[in-house]
C-alpha cells in the first residue's frame, strides 16, 4: 500500500453523549500503518498500529481485538494514554439508493472518494474510555467513509440527526464542499443528502448543485428547486489527524458535537430550519469570505 489511505467513520449519539470511532489503514512508501481515532466531546486520541494488524474482508474492519461492522463495534484498546473496552450493536442500517459519488466514483485516481453506509440506525451497548461510561439505549447511529490519496486541501463537512418536537428522529443529513482535484483543475465538489420522513433527497456538483454562500461557517447551496443552509454557531474542535499522499500528517478539527443551524427548502417551502446542540461540523476553510 503507497500513499493510499482507506477509514470509516462510525458516529453513536445519545441525548447527552457523542462517540466517533475511526479505524483506518494508511501508507506512505514502503511503510503501511493503521490506527483508531477516538472524539468525544471532551477530547480525542488517536491510536497507532503496524499495518499487518489491519484486516478488511466486506464491511467489516479488524484491528488487533477491535472489530468494526454492520453488526456494531467492538473495542479494546490499553495504552498509557487511553483505555477503552466495549461494544455497540447496531440495529437495520439505512443506505443510500445509489453511490453518493455518482459517476464520479467511475473516475479513476480521485484526491478522495467518500461512501455513506448508514445515514442512520439504532445503537444499543456501553463503551468506556479512560473510565468515563458512554452509554448508548436506543441511540442512534451514521456510518460512512472516505479512501484514496489525501484529505482535500480545503473542504467543510457536517452531520446531524433530525428529530422532531417530540424528540422522535425524523431524518439525517449530510453535507460535504470540498476543493476537488481533476486532470489539472480545481472545482468545488459538493455531496449531500436530505434524509427527510422517509424520502432521500440529495444535492450533487454532478446534478447541478452549486455554492451560493461559503463564509464565516455559513453554507448555501441550491440545486433545482431545492435550497440546503448549514451555520456552525459554535466551535467545539478537537483535533483528529488526517492523510496527506497517505501519510498521516496532517491535523484537523471537528466539532463533535456541536451548536449548529439547518434549513432545507423545496419549491420555495421550507421543509426544516432548526438549530441543535448536537450537530457535527468540519470546517476547513479559512475564516473568511470565499465565493
Amino acid at each position: 500500500m503507497q500513499g493510499d489511505f482507506y477509514g470509516w467513520y462510525l458516529k453513536c449519539q445519545s441525548d447527552r453523549q457523542t462517540l466517533a470511532v475511526i479505524p483506518a489503514v494508511h501508507g506512505a512508501g514502503q511503510k503501511s500503518t493503521c490506527s483508531i481515532q477516538f472524539i468525544t466531546e471532551k477530547g480525542a486520541w488517536t491510536i497507532p498500529f503496524s499495518g499487518n494488524m489491519y484486516c478488511k474482508n466486506g464491511k467489516r474492519i479488524s484491528i488487533v481485538k477491535n472489530r468494526f461492522g454492520k453488526r456494531g463495534i467492538l473495542l479494546e484498546v490499553h495504552t498509557p494514554e487511553i483505555v477503552v473496552k466495549g461494544q455497540v450493536s447496531f440495529d437495520a442500517l439505512t443506505p443510500l439508493k445509489y453511490d453518493i459519488m455518482g459517476p464520479f466514483s467511475l473516475i479513476p485516481f480521485m484526491e478522495c472518494r467518500h461512501s455513506v453506509y448508514s445515514m442512520f440506525h439504532r445503537v444499543n451497548g456501553l463503551i468506556c474510555i479512560n473510565d468515563k461510561e458512554y452509554v448508548f439505549e436506543n441511540a442512534y447511529g451514521y456510518w460512512e467513509g472516505d479512501r484514496g490519496r489525501s484529505f482535500p486541501k480545503e473542504y467543510a463537512w457536517t452531520h446531524s440527526f433530525i428529530e422532531g418536537r417530540d424528540g422522535k428522529l425524523e431524518g439525517s443529513l449530510m453535507l460535504s464542499v470540498a476543493d476537488t482535484p481533476l486532470a489539472g483543475l480545481h472545482f468545488t465538489g459538493i455531496i449531500g443528502v436530505v434524509l427527510w420522513k422517509g424520502k432521500e433527497y440529495r444535492l450533487a456538483t454532478y446534478l447541478g448543485a452549486r455554492v451560493v454562500q461559503k463564509e464565516k461557517g455559513i453554507l448555501l447551496i441550491r440545486q433545482g428547486n431545492m435550497e440546503f443552509e448549514a451555520r456552525l454557531l459554535e466551535q467545539k474542535p478537537h483535533p483528529l489527524q488526517a492523510p496527506i499522499n497517505g501519510a498521516m500528517t496532517r491535523t484537523i478539527h471537528e466539532n463533535i458535537a456541536c451548536r449548529a443551524f439547518y434549513r432545507f427548502r423545496v419549491n420555495g417551502v421550507t421543509e426544516f430550519a432548526f438549530e441543535t446542540d448536537k450537530a457535527s461540523f468540519e470546517y476547513e476553510y479559512e475564516w473568511r469570505k470565499l465565493c
